[in-house]
């Protein structure tokens, strides 16, 4: 019988093991047609084609947005007017201005707090008997660090982080009515809370060089216009949040199952940029991404029209046999890695520096403070098929 599946009714068990799929995709099917005339790609040589070629593969999504969000929604305005869903000239207008506000100096200033910052809830789980790993250490860093680049007043962050689940919950492949409901209410709710941020720091600015949202409100020829700058604001605060907290909740659960690899990094923490590329490799946080066809294209013998929606397989292409040995296997010595993790090309994820930070500082101090940590047996799963990560990770520290 043909291989079939259908991303938008995915069987049992998908979201907790996709890689069963994956691999039936990457030998059988690497370009897999889909009942809506969408077309999945899996494999590392095709997604990265796609990725490096943005005249050819355009990321604007009106037509995929508009019925599937409804024209004028706030979900529609928010996912059509932010970066990632844009392509050249306001793209690159756009990301040049992010660039600039996610300076190395910026990123620099923020070591020293992130690091402080780990520290603190390191401290405050000792007590606990039973800690989660996401809530408690995973997704409160991103949210905190993305606070002081914006410079968020403590006391106002609490929503942060609900508004992101609900807005990036709605680039499911299939939705359900309450998972819209809640996603447009997010996208208001946030940009009425950014409205206000905005008129205090126009007010009384910040210095540019270090305060994300000064820089992303400088005037000037290219300058963003108010739409922009919130709707831009919500996609750096979204992006920054779900990738890293993915990233190291996915780290600590492998790290329970290779027990090998944990040893070796407490042994020689040196090596942990290694273990978080390996993470984003194996674990990706991101697993899929979305491609429109310019121009009718051909891949493996299949001519696929102009308009054809693609879903390219990050955590497929990044267990490619192809590209990657034993692509199963955790290994610290895997160079080169060559994951596609953040993307690539002209849309390659602008804050990779940053979320590579926070993974390598998160993870070794943790280790070294938790070396002998255990999983309880209850994780659960984040539930969802764009976005690989844990929504519960209890544990014990020792």
């Amino acid at each position: 019988m043909a291989f079939a599946f259908d991303l938008n009714n995915p069987p049992a068990g998908f979201v907790e093991n996709p890689y069963p799929v994956y691999r039936r995709l990457l030998a059988e099917a690497p370009v897999h047609p889909q009942p809506d005339g969408s077309v999945i790609l899996s494999r590392h040589t095709d997604l990265d084609r796609v990725y490096r070629d943005a005249a050819r593969f355009i990321s604007a999504k009106h037509d995929v947005f508009r019925p599937k969000f409804g024209p004028g929604s706030p979900l529609y305005l928010h996912h059509t007017t932010s970066l990632v869903f844009n392509d050249p000239p306001s793209h690159t207008r756009v990301r040049d201005i992010m660039v600039g506000a996610m300076t190395p100096r910026a990123l620099a200033r923020t070591e020293p707090g992130l690091v402080a910052l780990v520290d603190r809830l390191l401290d405050a789980m000792a007590d606990n008997p039973a800690p989660d790993l996401i809530a408690d250490f995973a997704a409160a860093i991103p949210v905190e660090v993305i606070g002081n680049l914006f410079d968020i007043p403590h006391a106002e962050r609490g929503p942060l982080r609900g508004w992101s689940l609900a807005i990036l919950g709605a680039l499911e492949p299939a939705l359900t009515e309450a998972q819209l409901a809640q996603g447009n209410r997010a996208v208001t709710e946030f940009r009425a809370f950014l409205s206000d941020l905005i008129e205090r720091r126009r007010a009384n600015p910040g210095d540019p060089e270090t305060d994300v949202l000064t820089r992303l409100m400088q005037p000037g020829a290219g300058a963003l216009s108010p739409d922009e700058l919130e709707q831009n604001c919500i996609f750096i605060l979204n992006a920054g949040h779900e990738t890293t907290s993915n990233l190291i909740g996915n780290a600590l659960e492998l790290l329970e199952r290779h027990r090998d690899i944990r040893a070796a990094l407490i042994a020689e923490p040196e090596r942990m940029t290694s273990a978080v590329e390996e993470v984003l490799r194996m674990e990706s946080p991101n697993q899929l991404g979305n491609r429109l066809t310019a121009e009718e294209t051909e891949f493996h013998g299949h001519f696929l029209p102009a308009g054809t929606n693609l879903h390219l397989v990050i955590g497929a292409a990044n267990r490619d046999p192809d590209r990657f040995e034993a692509p199963d296997r955790f290994r610290l010595d895997r160079r080169p890695n060559k994951h596609l993790a953040f993307g690539g090309g002209a849309h390659t994820c602008v804050g990779l520096s940053l979320a590579r930070m926070e993974g390598r500082i998160a993870l070794a101090r943790f280790l070294a403070r938790y070396p002998d940590y255990t999983l309880t047996g209850s994780a659960v799963r984040g539930g969802r098929l764009r976005f690989r990560g844990w929504a519960r990770l209890p544990a014990r520290l020792s």
